[in-house]
């Protein structure tokens, strides 16, 4: 059996489908869990409580954390740590591999120009911190032998059929309903985005590889990243609608966010958009011979797929 904790997110759904090339036990693990696969077996918990956090896992030779908080600063820092050090000792107990789904946001700001899985642990941000800190949490549990676990870094992320995408929301869905594109600092860097498809495939991959287990992933992205503009271009192309965009800069965010939680939460990560932002995944393409979805096709299906 093999549970996804958090199987609600962008990366939950896709992985179910993908787990099925692996096992017939799936176990669907959310506060309100739904089947993705007619075999699926829900098992509904609330993951901030340490004994649901252990009954969750109990039976599971693999478990995914996928679980996506609220995008606040002070429940990350009140609820990531806790959850983790749950996960972890849950594990532990049940001798189940551990698969971490995480992001970027401990990476030094300097490194993302070119991040690989050795850029510099350095985060700048309040989330990022509580990111950093959750990742070592792990790796000490597995450099103390302790557990078998991994990293599955991904990039900001598109793909069709999910709202939960600053992509999805800036871009895609302005267009589509007739409004302007939105894009944040500067249009003209470049801008990594992971498609989720390929995320969850390659998830997968890494969670039924002992081999894989002790290290750092980042999932397969395509290589070419479009700068603010293409990506308004290639949609707008896709949707038959004229690119129109516009631009907030660091002040304008500042503003909105004195009205608006979410812009307020966002000003801390705007340094993703004021730079290139370049993910490289050439360590999991070589390794696992897997070619990333093109950005044109990934658009094409967010399109077609809604």
């Amino acid at each position: 059996m093999q549970a996804i904790l958090g199987a609600g997110g962008a990366i939950g759904a896709e992985l179910a489908k993908e787990l099925t090339k692996f096992t017939d036990e799936i176990k669907i693990v959310s506060r309100n869990p739904k089947k993705i696969n007619d075999g699926d077996i829900l098992f509904p918990a609330d993951l901030t409580v340490r004994e649901e956090v252990f009954k969750a896992i109990e039976g599971s030779e693999v478990a995914y954390l996928t679980i996506g908080l609220p995008y606040k600063t002070k429940v990350w820092q009140a609820e990531w740590p806790n959850l983790m050090r749950n996960v972890l000792d849950a594990c532990k107990e049940h001798a189940t591999r551990l698969v971490f789904f995480d992001n970027l946001y401990m990476y030094d700001p300097k490194d993302i120009a070119h991040a690989t899985e050795n850029s510099i642990v350095n985060p700048t941000s309040s989330k990022g911190k509580v990111r950093a800190h959750i990742a070592k949490m792990l790796m000490d549990e597995v450099e103390q032998h302790n557990l078998k676990a991994l990293i599955a870094r991904a990039a900001d992320f598109y793909g069709p059929g999910i709202n939960n995408s600053v992509l999805i929301e800036t871009v895609y869905k302005p267009l589509k309903d007739g409004k302007k594109a939105n894009w944040f600092c500067n249009l003209n860097k470049v801008h990594s985005f992971t498609y989720t498809p390929d995320a969850a495939k390659a998830t997968a991959i890494l969670g039924n590889d002992l081999h894989a287990y002790g290290q750092v992933w980042h999932l397969p992205t395509a290589s070419n990243p479009l700068t603010g503009r293409q990506w308004v271009q290639a949609f707008a192309e896709e949707l038959k609608v004229k690119p129109r965009v516009q631009v907030a800069g660091k002040f304008i965010i500042q503003i909105m966010g004195l009205f608006n939680p979410l812009m307020k939460e966002f000003v801390e990560m705007l340094y993703q958009y004021d730079r290139d932002y370049v993910f490289d995944s050439s360590k999991f393409e070589k390794a696992y011979d897997f070619k990333p979805t093109s950005y044109q096709k990934g658009i094409q299906e967010v399109v077609n797929l809604g």
